[in-house]
């Protein structure tokens, strides 16, 4: 045992003295190329003292790093917009410039600018030789993974880790089956887009569909899969005639009371309630350590842990340069792909300006960066149920499109981030099993409004004979990376800009859901029914049905308990199964009519549901929302998911389809309950893919 201890002593000072090395010649080759950078006196040194001075500038600059860096992410983490973008870059380069003030006799110097490219370059090539040092050394390896665990966690000392498989669900948001599939299928003697997830299918696991809730979005779905029940959950956003209020699933506020509501319907905290973590989720599965989850987010005190993947990950100075530097390259690319779709014509196209180009490398890189790490740590931990979710591709096909370039330049780096942590997971102190799923899919489609020249309020305004303004407004995005962006930022729910929290005025409420509209009457007591909509107002109802953008819409009648309305007076009576004309449902598929009916039956559904058109050609669909991939309603490849897991596990659909967040919910919690009793054999994990 000691002499175990005094190898690996002189590991670490070994590391230490190269990484040191690499900084010294790093400082070395930059004072020689930069003018406005020296680290010797006015009158000249010897080759020597030169040498020794960059030695030591080296050494301080490390020692600050490693000792002052993560007291400022601490503090940086009340206004953690800060952590991002230059400011990093700033806060490194400061951190150089007194270093350098530290050398003896006045012999380091550089310009502010100067010194944050010193400090960004030598930040990287420590980080290089650091981790090629680290990666060579399994027990370093994993200690250097395992620091971007909870700190708190290990401090109180953790018990022996069990010897029974653990398991990490990682959820690749948005992915539909149909697109996962093209991209892990290649023609003969061409590499697949995503190498790792296609290694795999082919040699480890079986990929199988499943099929959304009416609602196909991650807030009913990730809300099942986590929680056991998505029951009332109609939508991403809808009004709450009781209260006057709009719940938006990627609301902080709203996810915690629809994380509460579900944990009372079913009875039980969650999926991750015994020794799980959640990462990057909306809702926590009732883990008691979460990062970056948006329900305990807006929660004071040392009980949120919501941010405590941020200080992890950022508490490394070449954590932050790197993926800084990646954020800003994002941004760029972002910037020169939307232009590249103008000058190109490409139509149809959203506004891509903004913000947005900030979100998407937040969701790309930041959100990604920091959650695969965060996994890392849990699996080196031992941690028997992991869950996280990954938004980059979502993020990137609401306004790129499902297939665009754009987003087959992110599978690629989503594939590489599920192979880093399959290989890592052969490293862990116990057996894992790797589970893939997706919440849902998207459909393609031009926007409802780009489409047909008005917005659906517009449409809705119109039909009640109301005044429809002259200007379109841009519906906003429903995409998960922008709350959690918000969130991350600290920024107020009901800040400028944000959507409204309470509804005032008189009109009808008209909100969007992907292709899914929802239009609330606030002055109409209880759920407003067929009957007295159509006596308030007479071609509302009409208007809308047989508008050619949309294809069907549910509402309730006195007489006939739920109706499915469609074009030329077509109808669906869901109580009884009589149809009038031709169906309106037919076009959406078998199990279209199950899912109304449920979500028909749900305390909080609209008065009116709005499904816009289905082009069965395409698949396309017209979103009320401004993207050109979309999902919420029925229609297209929305609401076909993917479930990835090892052929050693049971199979969960021998009794017929799987269908249903909730369904998915119990498979995984069946899964984990097997791995209590499973035998303690090595798991079959996927081939080992080169990381590029």
């Amino acid at each position: 045992m000691r002499m175990a201890a005094w190898r690996r002593a002189g590991g670490a000072v070994l590391r230490v003295s190269v990484v040191w090395a690499v900084s010294t010649l790093t400082m070395l080759v930059l004072a020689g190329l930069l003018p406005d950078f020296r680290i010797q006196s006015a009158d000249g040194d010897s080759a020597t003292s030169i040498g020794i001075t960059a030695a030591l500038g080296a050494g301080a600059f490390g020692l600050l790093g490693a000792l002052v860096w993560p007291l400022l992410v601490r503090a940086l983490l009340l206004v953690p917009a800060l952590v991002l973008g230059l400011l990093v870059f700033f806060l490194n380069g400061s951190l150089l410039w007194f270093a350098l003030s530290l050398l003896p006799e006045d012999r380091g110097e550089a310009d502010p600018r100067t010194a944050v490219v010193v400090a960004a370059a030598m930040s990287a090539a420590s980080s290089a030789a650091s981790t090629f040092l680290a990666v060579r050394d399994d027990g370093a390896y994993r200690r250097r993974l395992a620091r971007l665990a909870d700190r708190r966690w290990r401090r109180a000392g953790r018990r022996e880790v069990p010897a029974t498989p653990g398991t990490v669900f990682l959820q690749l948001d948005g992915l539909g089956y149909d697109v996962l599939r093209e991209a892990i299928t290649a023609p003969e003697g061409c590499e697949p887009l995503m190498p790792a997830v296609a290694a795999m299918c082919r040699d480890t696991h079986r990929l199988v569909p499943w099929h959304t809730d009416w609602s196909s979005q991650t807030g009913a779905s990730q809300l099942g899969i986590l929680h056991g029940s998505n029951e009332d959950v109609p939508a991403f956003r809808w009004y709450e005639k009781e209260t006057g209020e709009v719940v938006i699933s990627n609301r902080p506020s709203s996810a915690a009371e629809l994380q509460r509501r579900a944990a009372a319907r079913s009875g039980h905290p969650g999926l991750l309630a015994h020794d799980g973590a959640s990462r990057g989720n909306l809702f926590s599965g009732g883990a008691a350590q979460a990062a970056l989850v948006l329900s305990v987010s807006a929660r004071r005190g040392r009980h949120n842990r919501s941010r405590a993947g941020y200080f992890a990950y950022f508490s490394d100075p070449a954590n932050a340069t790197r993926t800084a530097a990646s954020f800003a390259v994002e941004v760029v690319r972002e910037l020169l792909q939307a232009g590249r779709a103008r000058l190109r014509g490409e139509r149809p196209r959203v506004g891509r300006g903004g913000l947005y180009p900030l979100i998407r490398a937040f969701a790309t890189v930041v959100e990604r960066d920091v959650v695969v790490a965060s996994v890392l740590g849990d699996v080196l931990n031992g941690r028997t149920a992991v869950y996280a979710d990954l938004v980059a591709y979502d993020e990137v096909a609401h306004h790129s499109g499902p297939r665009s370039r754009d987003t087959h330049q992110v599978l690629r780096r989503l594939d590489r981030a599920v192979a880093l942590i399959a290989e890592v997971a052969e490293r862990a102190p116990r057996p894992y099993r790797l589970v893939l799923l997706s919440d849902h899919g998207q459909s393609p489609g031009e926007p409802f409004a780009a489409r047909y020249g008005l917005t659906l309020e517009d449409l809705v305004r119109a039909g009640c004979g109301l005044p429809v303004s002259r200007r379109a407004r841009r519906s906003p995005s429903g995409a998960e990376a922008r709350a959690a962006a918000r969130a991350a930022l600290h920024r107020p729910e009901d800040g400028h800009g944000a959507e409204p929290h309470r509804v005032t005025g008189p009109g009808p409420v008209v909100l969007g859901s992907g292709n899914l509209g929802l239009v609330s009457f606030p002055g109409i007591p209880g759920r407003a029914t067929r009957e007295e909509i159509e006596r308030r107002h007479p071609a509302l109802l009409r208007t809308l049905a047989d508008h050619p953008g949309i294809g069907f819409l549910l509402v309730h009648s006195e007489r006939h308990g739920p109706v499915v309305l469609g074009a030329n007076g077509a109808e669906h009576h869901l109580a009884t199964g009589e149809i009038t004309g031709r169906d309106p449902l037919a076009p959406y598929g078998p199990r279209a009519a199950e899912a109304v009916r449920r979500t028909a039956g749900f305390p909080h559904t609209a008065d009116i549901m709005v499904n816009s058109a289905l082009e069965p050609e395409t698949g396309a669909v017209h979103a009320f929302e401004e993207q050109l991939g979309s999902h919420g309603g029925l229609g297209g490849e929305q609401s076909r998911a993917f479930l990835l897991y090892p052929r050693l596990l049971p199979a969960p659909d021998e009794d017929g389809e799987l269908v249903g967040a909730e369904r998915i919910h119990r498979v995984l919690r069946g899964w984990l309950h097997e791995a209590e009793k499973a035998p303690v054999l090595p798991t079959p994990l996927p081939a080992r893919v080169p990381l590029r």
